[in-house]
């Protein structure tokens, strides 16, 4: 089975603007589409309470026309058009979706960050984790989610195997980024996240990029918008995972990072793997 999972950072962007980034965004789109993955997760959707509207509605069906969607989005107290996730999963799976609160602080659990589909070999998690934000104003609410969402997938993982995937907002090692040197203080790299991460770790879940390439460095998946020469430089991160339940790991095929061309932002990332 196939799985791609990225930050897409508005889909509504994707399927109807007029931009040259919109443009970028959905030649993405349409590269993910011919994978023709069983199961396709966005971060970021950006969409409203009600969702899709008829025309997004329409692109979707245009671009996935073998898939159904589980998506939910950021409701009050939420910022509205915030967050938000979807999953696209082959019309010939056998998917029951779960939006899931898991107790974190307010207002967290409105704004759409979690889809879980149960399949019958397994829980397939896509998950578009909290920025612990400017300043790290918002590091101890983080704290927070890191540790509930851990239980979360833990219990989960008690029933049956897990993949989960997604946006963490972490770079976990110094060869998760370009330049660990001058970020220890920086959100998705302080010392408090990246323990949360290895704790996530630690429940019984494998990194598989690193369970497939090692100690590779150079290796990113997020290249910020706002450094024209982030991407060219590689001057990255990799914040973007897919994780697996230990009993799970020989099962990886392939993990990695597709290629995006020259939008910067998150690149879409693919696992690959033979049950």
């Amino acid at each position: 089975m196939k799985f791609i999972s990225w930050n897409i950072d508005s889909l509504n962007a994707a399927l109807t603007g007029t931009s040259p980034r919109a443009e970028l965004t959905r030649d993405v789109l349409k590269k993910i589409a011919g994978e023709d993955a069983d199961i396709i997760a966005l971060q970021e959707t950006k969409l409203p309470e009600a969702g899709m509207n008829a025309k997004q509605s329409a692109a979707i069906e245009e671009l996935f026309p073998d898939y159904d969607c589980a998506w939910i989005s950021s409701g009050p107290p939420a910022r509205k058009g915030y967050a938000g996730t979807m999953a696209l999963y082959k019309k010939n799976l056998s998917v029951k979706a779960d939006y899931p609160g898991i107790g974190a602080p307010e207002p967290m659990d409105r704004e759409g960050r979690m889809v879980t589909l149960e399949l019958p070999e397994f829980f397939f998690n896509l998950v578009y984790t909290p920025n612990a934000g400017d300043g790290l104003r918002r590091l101890e609410e983080r704290q927070v989610w890191d540790r509930k969402y851990a239980e979360y997938i833990h219990g989960l993982d008690q029933i049956k195997p897990v993949i989960a995937c997604g946006d963490y907002n972490v770079a976990h090692q110094e060869i998760d980024l370009a330049h660990p040197e001058s970020n220890h203080r920086s959100a998705g790299f302080t010392d408090e996240e990246r323990e949360g991460f290895t704790n996530l770790l630690s429940i019984g879940l494998v990194d598989s990029f690193r369970q497939v390439h090692g100690d590779i460095a150079g290796a990113y998946s997020w290249w910020a918008q706002r450094v024209r020469s982030s991407k060219i430089n590689n001057s990255g991160w990799r914040i973007d995972y897919f994780l697996v339940s230990d009993r799970l790991k020989s099962s990886i095929l392939r993990s990695e990072m597709m290629d995006s061309g020259p939008r910067q932002d998150h690149t879409p990332i693919l696992l690959e793997m033979d049950f």
